[in-house]
Formats: structure tokens, sequence, C-alpha cells
């Protein structure tokens, strides 16, 4: 199915990456630089250097799709992180905020009740 959403893990690559790569490049990336496969199924995020642009290699049960964007003005702002592997893990909301130009800074959240599934008896 051609969606990200809240199922899926992600995965943003620590360096910034030539934008000429494609399915094949960055999937070597995702081993190279990572202990996760590929093909597991997982979002992997890798930006350009001047964060003007974003690609996001999944795995999709028969094939890789590559979602691509690029900005027409501003950069993408991305979360600050110590660690020393080539990946960093993101929430579906820290995900969304950087593709859509959301402040991490500046949003607050408010403690909901939410549901994830209904399920109903077979009647």
């Amino acid at each position: 199915m051609f969606e990200l959403s809240e199922d899926n893990r992600y995965f943003l690559c620590r360096y910034p990456v030539t934008m000429n790569k494609g399915i094949n490049g960055l999937s070597r990336i995702v081993e190279s630089y990572t202990p996760f496969s590929p093909v597991s199924g997982d979002c992997y995020i890798f930006f350009s250097r001047d964060r003007k642009q974003v690609k996001i290699l999944k795995w999709d049960t028969d094939g890789f799709i590559l979602y691509q964007k690029r900005l027409a003005k501003g950069r993408f702002e991305l979360p600050v992180y110590n660690e020393e592997s080539g990946c960093h893990e993101l929430s579906w909301a820290t995900f969304y905020f950087i593709i859509r130009g959301i402040d991490f800074e500046t949003v607050r959240y408010h403690n909901r009740f939410r549901m994830r599934s209904i399920r109903y008896a077979n009647i």
C-alpha cells in the first residue's frame, strides 16, 4: 500500500545523502550503516546536505517504494540527538512535524483519550 502512517517505524539517517541515489544506493546505505534490513517494512529517511530534499525508502511486501519531496522554499528542520549509530528512530509525530514544517519546540501536547482500534464481536 502506498502510504506512510503511524503503523510504520521511521529511522532517520544521520548523514546527508546525495539525492541522485535511487533505491539500490539507499538500500545499500541502510545495510552498511545500520543493524536493520531494508526489506523489514520500516521507513528509512534520508535528507540532502542542504535539507531541502528528503527521500524515504520503504519495502512494501513485493518491492521498494521511494518517496521524495523537494521544498520550493525553506528547509527541513531536524531534531537534535546524540547517538553514534547511523540511524535514529523517530516517532510518527516527529516525522510528521518534519515533513509538514512544524516547529518541535513550540508544540504542546494535551492529554487526550486515544483509541487504537475497535473490535466488534460477530453477531
